[in-house]
């Protein structure tokens, strides 16, 4: 008969390094999914920080032909720095909204202007912005799809257990305001 300490160590062994294996493979799969949530984030940052830059381009070029329309001005400007000076997920949510308001106001200008609209300027900014929109969006929803991943990932049994041991925290979604829901009405019969 063999010796039953010697079988009892190597199914311990064995039971050790399963258990390792698993958890240095979770770990590492946990790891991943964080970084890719932190490269999607950097997506956006990037995207709503070129929206920014184009802002102050755009705003002159309107002024230029509608300078009596300063609130607008003024409101574009704040709600671009307030996004650029805000760091957390919410807070750059929030902002984008006020600043896509503001933006809506300030584009809404050149239906006053007709020469405005023909400037060649204004319209290759205009087209800039909407393609920076277009980024945006998609950033946004590749950001969402791989924080959806993640605290999946981190709230699925038994990996729950070795996110908790590592501190691993559910992430935040990029959401939209609830104003951005409502439906606007359009009526071209004025």
């Amino acid at each position: 008969m063999k010796n039953p300490l010697i079988i009892t160590l190597i199914v311990l062994a064995v039971i050790a390094v399963l258990v390792f294996g698993t958890i240095y493979g979770t770990y590492n799969q946990l790891v991943a999914l964080d970084e890719n949530v932190n490269s999607k984030w950097s997506q956006i940052d990037n995207q709503l920080q070129r929206r920014a830059n184009l802002i102050p381009n755009l705003v002159e070029t309107v002024k230029g032909y509608a300078a009596h329309e300063k609130e607008i001005f003024d409101s574009v400007n704040k709600a671009r720095e307030k996004l650029l000076s805000a760091n957390t997920v919410a807070e750059k949510a929030a902002s984008n909204d006020e600043l896509n308001t503001a933006l809506g106001r300030l584009l809404a200008i050149a239906e006053n202007y007709p020469n405005l609209k023909a400037d060649a300027n204004f319209r290759q900014l205009s087209d800039e912005l909407a393609g920076t929109e277009n980024r945006i969006a998609v950033a946004r929803m590749d950001y969402n799809n791989a924080v959806q991943a993640y605290n999946t990932k981190i709230r699925s049994f038994p990996t729950s257990i070795i996110a908790n041991m590592f501190g691993f925290k559910e992430r935040e979604y990029f959401k939209a305001d609830e104003a951005a829901k409502t439906v606007l009405k359009v009526d071209f019969s004025k």
